[in-house]
């Protein structure tokens, strides 16, 4: 018993749990507090995700030797092909779905949050798109020119940041998703805005679990091995995921379940649970499709033509690979799509912010699950074709 109630996922648990009860009875006072407390968590979670991705990603290339650059671009095409298969898929399911749907887009009475009390700003050394982009360079970097004394200093500085995320970064978390639905509650969003999307977020949701259902049996049919020995492990990842709605800030959760299985290659995990953490957004893309569909037959009363609807999938795909992995940040990567391709004006910019914003935890959460699922095909990548990690 003492065992659980130590564990990760019984924390996160009572996390959620007493932040939405807190947040329906709290007061603005109260509230003043719980925002302050989850400004200055989200700023060091966010400050230390950038040192995240360098020190696993750089070191893990590295190891891989003359493969990195191969491995990298299988990598690149594995998340690119599983966003454009789940928007395609969601399109589909939105032309069969959508027209039959009585859905009701106005929602009043939520309540504000209150301001910060003390906005204390830690600015990240970089953002995490420039990180990813130097640790790929570095690692790149290192293997072609052979500096070993640069890779044993990869490799330090991949031991301290493991340091950084065991002794700060979970001890955090529980304390921040708590803050996180406290806040959700308190508005209202919980107890008013969700019903007012629930037949679409329940179908959205459905589809999250299809799709990452499908990606774990094609990885376990190409790697040969048992998927539901990763997935078995993705529970604390899923639940801090839906907490921070933030790929990027589960991070290090996710490498911590990842590592757990043992079907996964640890040099893989090092290497494609940070980079599918900032690449792969299948959860999403599938969201958003199905959502911008929605809104423009709410708003402009049919849903847009069928090529329209592919070109905005494939163009999509490769903004989520640029996207940050941060709440929204799909929505946000792709809002010139939004109003370029579909011509969306400001009320249905604003609407499908709302939307999106609802269910963002549970797309983030099927992107980082479903990164477990692609690790898993690197793996077998790695192996039917003799590529071993370097000593």
């Amino acid at each position: 018993m003492k065992k659980i109630v130590k564990s990760l996922p019984f924390k996160l648990l009572v996390g959620v749990i007493v932040g939405m009860l807190l947040g329906l009875v709290a007061n603005e006072a109260v509230m003043n507090v719980v925002v302050t407390v989850k400004q200055l968590l989200g700023e060091v979670i966010n400050f230390c995700v950038p040192l995240i991705v360098i020190g696993f990603i750089a070191p893990s290339i590295t190891k891989l030797g003359s493969n990195a650059s191969r491995m990298l671009i299988v990598a690149l095409l594995l998340a690119y092909a599983s966003s454009i298969g789940a928007a395609l898929a969601s399109m589909a399911a939105g032309y069969a779905v959508i027209p039959h749907l009585s859905i009701v887009s106005e929602v009043e009475g939520l309540r504000e949050l209150p301001e910060v009390v003390f906005d204390l700003k830690i600015p990240a050394v970089m953002d995490v798109m420039s990180a990813l982009a130097f640790s790929l360079l570095i690692g790149l970097g290192v293997t072609w020119t052979k500096s070993k004394r640069t890779e044993e200093l990869l490799d330090e500085f991949q031991a301290i940041v493991l340091s950084i995320v065991s002794k700060v970064v979970i001890p955090v978390l529980p304390f921040f998703i708590a803050s996180t639905f406290c806040g959700l509650a308190y508005e209202g969003t919980i107890t008013k805005q969700l019903p007012v999307f629930i037949q679409v977020i329940l179908i959205v949701m459905a589809g999250h679990y299809l799709w990452m259902a499908l990606l774990y049996i094609l990885a376990g049919i190409y790697s040969g091995k048992n998927p539901l020995e990763v997935v078995k492990h993705y529970g604390p990842a899923y639940i801090t995921a839906v907490g921070t709605m933030s790929s990027a800030a589960t991070l290090a959760v996710a490498l911590r379940c990842a590592g757990k299985s043992r079907v996964l290659r640890q040099d893989m995990v090092d290497f494609g649970i940070p980079l599918f953490a900032n690449i792969h957004l299948c959860g999403s893309v599938l969201t958003e499709v199905f959502f911008v569909m929605t809104v423009s037959q709410i708003l402009y009363g049919e849903i847009p033509s069928l090529s329209t609807m592919i070109l905005f999938c494939l163009l999509l795909g490769v903004f989520a690979i640029g996207a940050p992995g941060v709440p929204g940040g799909t929505v946000m990567a792709s809002l010139g799509l939004i109003t370029g391709v579909l011509l969306f004006d400001a009320t249905g910019t604003g609407l499908m912010l709302t939307i999106f914003a609802l269910q963002d935890s549970f797309g983030t959460a099927c992107n980082v699950t479903g990164d477990g699922a692609l690790t898993l095909i690197l793996t077998g990548y790695a192996e039917k074709h003799h590529i071993e990690a370097e000593s």
